[in-house]
Parts: C-alpha cells; structure tokens; sequence
C-alpha cells in the first residue's frame, strides 16, 4: 500500500487530503442532487384480460377462425402497435406534452417502450402445447398515474375490438368465399346441363332410353313389313283365282280393286322403309353418342358432387359467422381494469440523491488515496525506519511562520493545516 501500512497512516492521509475529500464531495453530492432532481418518475398500471372458451361446444359448431390463440393476439399486437394507432393515443390523451420539439417517430417510439403486453399460456393437455392464451396483461408506464391507467385501459379495449373485428372479418371472408364457390359451381352445372340438352335434342335422345325405343320401333316396322307383304300375297292370289274362276267383268272389276290395294300397301311400304332407314342411320351413330353421354353423366355427377361438398362448406362458414357476430365463440374479457397506481415504481428522488453521495465519499477518499500512492513522502520516523531500516536520530517540528488567519474560515484552515504537518524525520 506505499506509504500507509496501518490504520494511523490512514487517519494521517485523511487530515492531509481533507480538502480535496471535501471538495470532490461536495461536487460529487452537488451532481447527485441535480441528477436526481431530473429523474422523472413513473406509474405503472395493468389490465388484465381473460380469453374465455366458446358458449357451444367446438363438436356442435365450429368456428371458421382457426389458429392458435397467440398467434392471432401477436398478428393484433402488431396492428396495436402499428405508427398510425400509436399516434392516435398520444393525441387523444394529450401524451408528452412536455416534449414538444420531439419528432413524432420519437414519440411512438416512446409510447411503444411504454406499454408491455405479456400473455399466460393455457394448462396444456398432455405434451403438445396448442398456443392457446389464457391471460393477457397490458401494462403501462407513464409519468402520471391517470395517464398510465388511461393508457393501459385503452389499449386492453383496443386489443378487444380488434379480436371481435379480425374474428368476425376472417368468419365474413370465409363465408363469401364460400358462397362465391357455390355460386360458380351452379353457374358451371346449369351451362352443363344445358349442353346435355342441346346434345340430345341434336340427337334425337330427349327421352329417357330412346335407343331402346329405336331398336323396338325397327322391330315393329320390320314385323309390320312382314304383314304388308304377306297381305300382298294374298291379294295377289284372289285376283289371280278371280281372273281364272270368274266371269271377265266381274275378274276386272276385282283386278281393278287387287291393284288398288297393292298401291295402298306398296305406299305404306316405301313409308315404314324410309322410316326404318332413318332409325338404322340413326342407331348407326348410337356408339358415339353413349360414349358422349356417357361423358357428360360422368362431368354432371363431379359437378354436382362438388356443389353438394361446397353447401355443406358454406353451411358450416354461416354457421361460424353466425356464432362470431353473436358473441358465441372465443372472446376477451376484462376480468382486472387498470387501477388508479398509489405509488410510483422508479426509485425516489432523495434515495438517489444519499446513494450518490455516498458514492461522492467513496470516489474522494479513493482520489485522495491515489494521490497518496504517486507522492510517496515519508513524514515520520515510524515510516523512515519501516522503509530504509534506518532510526532518525532527532525529530523536528515543522513551524509555520506564517501570520495567522482571522475569522472561521482562516482558524478552520489553521486547524486542519496544525494536525497535517507532522515532524520530518532528519
């Protein structure tokens, strides 16, 4: 330690150093006050909101808005803190006013350092951790209590309605994509079945099983051609025996009816072939029109097995908005408002002020200290033998001729210089 090695060689530095100890506490306790004084200090107020399950069971009705629970109050946390809602609190409750030449950006980031928002996650079931959230706490710091309860309510109602808005915005969005779906897969099925229409009234296929009535037709002409010809047989043979067995007017009279009839009938003919060759050049395509139709069936079942898995969709997407705009589902609820706070949580002013003196006390002594250690003098015959072995053999006193000093100051000097100086060793 140089030149102090016990404990009166301390009290001997202290009366040597007395006056830069007093001068650098003083300026060490003068800055503390100061420092203090220019602290500010601030409330902290909270609002606590629970996140209630929903009123009916998720097995009954579910709702459109999935997702963990934290991951939508981070996505609302985010349009909380957003610049423009930020500015919009400190304007409403007149925040900082007493930083007037702050920049606004300065300002928002301000208020955003000022609110917290902190969730409890849910007890979980089993091992996975579903993200759900439990409580929400939103707490604010401000330099008034007033400020910092308004503050914290606002925010905490802000934070609910952006959960009803966002929930029952994504329910509508859901809804209308939906029905949109649905509007255009009826849009798609009506213009498919109106091709249908078209193709079997091109095709001569608008009754049900017409190929089968086709085939059955050519069957019942075929038979009734049969009959024609066999009638033409017939009619034949009785005007060939009447021209044989009877007399000649008589015969002519009924070879003049045997022709009309056989006129009668080659007309019926010639009208079932021409029909029989129409349904033959018709049945001829049959193969390409089932393969057609058979296409068409195909696209009209998809399409209306699309349209049902949609409405069933869309039931489902109504019955969420329902619940959302009813209040039903998840929801937030103040279960703690945000109190008016009794005392602030910063340090007190005058704590700080007796800290820094104290450390004021601290510094000086280690300054005085130091200054010591680089002016190693030895002022005493204790520390001349300790340091060179050496016994002086005569000690004498130091005499101050100096005038003596009138007043407090002058005697106060006096006195603090009389204990200083001791002896030097010779």
């Amino acid at each position: 330690m140089g030149p102090i090695h016990s404990f009166s060689d301390i009290v001997d530095m202290l009366r040597r150093r007395i006056w830069i100890i007093v001068v650098l506490t003083v300026i060490g306790a003068l800055f503390s006050l100061w420092f203090a004084s220019q602290q500010q200090h601030l409330y902290r107020s909270s609002e606590v909101i629970q996140i209630t399950q929903p009123k009916i069971a998720e097995e009954l009705a579910n709702s459109t808005v999935a997702g963990s629970s934290a991951r939508r109050l981070q996505l609302i946390q985010q349009r909380l803190m957003a610049r423009a809602n930020v500015l919009e609190v400190i304007e409403k409750f007149g925040l900082y006013a007493d930083h007037p030449d702050q920049a606004p950006s300065t300002l928002v980031q301000l208020l955003r350092g000022s609110v917290s928002i902190e969730g409890v996650a849910a007890a979980r079931q089993g091992f996975a951790d579903d993200g759900t959230i439990s409580v929400l706490t939103i707490s604010a710091e401000m330099p008034t209590p007033r400020q910092a309860q308004l503050v914290a309510h606002e925010f905490a109602q802000r934070t609910i309605e952006l959960s009803v808005s966002s929930r029952i915005e994504k329910a509508r969005e859901t809804l209308t994509f939906f029905a949109g779906q649905e509007a255009a897969i009826l849009k798609d099925l009506t213009a498919l079945e109106d091709e249908v229409a078209r193709f079997r009234n091109a095709n001569d296929l608008t009754l049900t099983g017409s190929v089968e009535f086709r085939r059955t037709e050519i069957a019942s002409i075929n038979e009734a051609l049969l009959d024609i010809a066999r009638e033409e047989i017939s009619i034949q043979r009785a005007a060939q025996r009447a021209e044989q067995n009877e007399r000649p007017a008589t015969a002519q009279r009924m070879l003049a009816e045997a022709d009309e009839q056989l006129a009668t009938l080659e007309a019926q003919k010639q009208l079932l072939a021409r029909r029989k060759n129409e349904l033959e050049s018709a049945l001829g395509n049959t193969p390409e029109v089932e393969r057609q139709l058979g296409i068409y069936e195909r696209q009209l079942e998809q399409t209306r097995a699309e349209l049902e898995d949609m409405r069933s969709r869309r039931s489902e997407a109504e019955v969420g908005f329902r619940l959302e705009t009813a209040r039903q589902s998840e929801q937030l609820m103040v279960i703690e408002p945000a109190s008016l706070p009794d005392y602030p949580f910063t340090n007190s002013r005058k704590k700080l002020a007796i800290m820094g003196a104290i450390a004021s006390i601290l510094g000086a002594v280690g300054v005085a200290f130091l200054v010591e250690l680089f002016n190693p003098v030895l002022r005493s015959s204790a520390q001349m033998e300790r340091e060179t072995g050496l016994k002086p053999a005569i000690v004498l006193p130091v005499l101050d001729t100096r005038p003596k000093r009138s007043g407090i100051v002058g005697r106060l000097k006096s006195l603090f210089a009389g204990r200083m100086k001791k002896p030097n060793g010779a």
